[in-house]
């Protein structure tokens, strides 16, 4: 997947083994603690699945391309022109502490289109990073993509 110049990057130290951390996207069962609340399955070299988001009545097709173990995840998600690519890269610090790296890129629309995806995807996955980092280190559930974004802006 080629990347474009309209991106959207967040990233954060997770103070937790690259292995845990990379669980954590890889199975629903972790992932539903901190971001979407439904998968119809485990993150798999390519598979398709779907992600649901109850609190938002909302459902994106994921299309998983290539996954190496503890270090990178690339999947392409959402319909039409609702559809990028995110890319996790983890990074072993040391034995106890994860340098994750989200990048989400291939958006499209016009300039003020991009616009408000990047700045919407950057606050989403900054939502994401934190909630990883307060279930993995501290077993607290945050709850920060539920209250995150507006509900009538996530039902169109």
């Amino acid at each position: 997947m080629k990347e474009t110049a309209n991106f959207a990057q967040s990233e954060l130290g997770i103070r937790k083994p690259v292995k845990e951390v990379f669980e954590a996207f890889i199975n629903p069962d972790i992932t539903t603690k901190f971001w979407y609340t439904h998968s119809t399955g485990k993150l798999e070299e390519g598979v398709i699945l779907q992600w649901k988001w109850e609190m938002y009545n909302l459902v994106i097709p994921v299309k998983v391309f290539e996954i190496v173990e503890n270090q990178k995840i690339l999947i392409e998600w959402g319909e039409g022109i609702h559809k990028s690519t995110v890319v996790w890269e983890f990074n072993s610090v040391n034995d106890n502490l994860t340098f994750l790296t989200i990048k989400n890129y291939n958006f499209q629309g016009n300039d003020d289109e991009l616009l408000s995806k990047i700045k919407d995807s950057t606050k989403g996955f900054t939502f994401v990073l934190s909630g990883l980092k307060a279930w993995l280190e501290h077993k607290i559930q945050l709850r920060l993509i539920e209250d995150a974004f507006p509900k009538e802006l996530m039902t169109k």
